[in-house]
């Protein structure tokens, strides 16, 4: 038997479990069911299906185009093999575009060049339902389909899910060829989102993310200029949205890179939520601070005076801007007291 996830409800499957109980017991017919798009049902609908999985009632066969791990129950997926299906090469899709013209009635007529058939292979991704889409759709628009017609087809058959797996992945290489320093890399994903249709509002928010966690102190000026793309984006939307998106990828993906005021932070906070806070110094309290020293009456604005007793979280790296502060940082170490540390 076969579900359609887009349109089944609860009351279906279970209805399709007790048929296939009645198979069973008057038959002793086993049964398989196929659900194709099993990440459309909701964790009730997948909830209802476990009992008879697990007894042996039903030997489920799923199709999903997301990542089970986000889209599937877990003890679902922890009474199933996943089979990981992989993209089809450029010649695979090219010979299943050859098969159709030869073998399919409404595109019998249509003739295609080998350039338009190279492209479509080539922008599908390894998907021959895709290409297959772009064909017929190429086949629509004219009786000979060149590249320029393929061309003309494409744009709504763009191989870009911006809720599924390729948005992640996607940005993923983004942010991570951005943190790589490979400016072209990053501008070349930038521009399959853009193609695609992903939101320009969410690529400039992983940008402010990233000028803070990769790049930080190094160059403190990157996330004044996320924030300004950000701003700018959302103000004049897009197309021409993309210039700032651009300008802002190159800059960061050029900037000199620093995690370590991103590591300091979930230290100081692993120590927090293991214990490891010490009272506050009398001296340090809103009420009765007595005995606190003001730093401004000291030349240096730096006087000897205890803080906290906790470990040095920040360590400042030699890139950038970084470099300044860590030659501040080593002076000012040396004029508080060891026992801050």
């Amino acid at each position: 038997m076969e579900l359609s996830a887009i349109s089944a409800s609860v009351s279906q499957v279970r209805e399709e479990i007790a048929n296939a109980k009645r198979e069973r017991e008057v038959f002793d017919r086993s049964t398989v069911l196929f659900l194709d798009e099993i990440h459309r049902f909701s964790k009730s609908q997948q909830d209802s299906l476990l009992g008879a999985v697990e007894s042996g009632l039903l030997t489920l066969i799923a199709a999903t185009t997301e990542n089970p791990s986000f889209s599937i129950i877990k003890p679902l997926i922890s009474r199933s093999l996943v089979i990981t299906l992989k993209p089809l090469s450029e010649q695979q899709v090219l010979t299943i575009l050859k098969r159709a013209l030869d073998e399919d009635e409404s595109l019998s007529r249509a003739k295609c060049d080998a350039e338009a058939l190279e492209y479509i292979a080539r922008i599908s991704s390894g998907d021959a339902r895709r290409a297959l889409t772009l064909l017929e759709s190429a086949a629509s628009l004219a009786t000979e389909i060149t590249a320029e017609v393929a061309q003309s087809a494409s744009s709504e058959v763009i191989a870009y899910d911006a809720k599924g797996d390729v948005h992640y992945d996607t940005i993923s290489a983004f942010i991570k060829s951005v943190r790589g320093s490979d400016a072209d890399a990053a501008i070349h994903y930038l521009a399959r989102m853009i193609v695609g249709g992903e939101d320009p509002r969410f690529i400039a928010r992983r940008l402010m993310i990233l000028a803070s966690e990769d790049i930080g102190l190094a160059d403190p000026q990157a996330g004044v200029i996320a924030e300004a793309c950000a701003a700018t984006v959302e103000r004049i939307g897009m197309p021409e949205g993309r210039i700032p998106l651009a300008e802002a990828t190159i800059y960061l993906a050029l900037a000199p890179k620093s995690n370590r005021a991103y590591s300091a932070i979930n230290q100081a906070i692993a120590d927090v939520e293991a214990g490891k806070t010490d009272p506050i110094p009398p001296h340090l309290r809103s009420t009765g601070a007595v005995g606190y020293r003001y730093p401004h009456d000291a030349e240096t604005g730096i006087l000897e005076q205890h803080y906290a007793s906790v470990r040095s979280y920040y360590q400042p790296s030699t890139r950038g801007y970084e470099r300044t502060l860590a030659e501040r940082l080593e002076i000012i170490r040396k004029i508080l007291p060891s026992d801050n540390k």
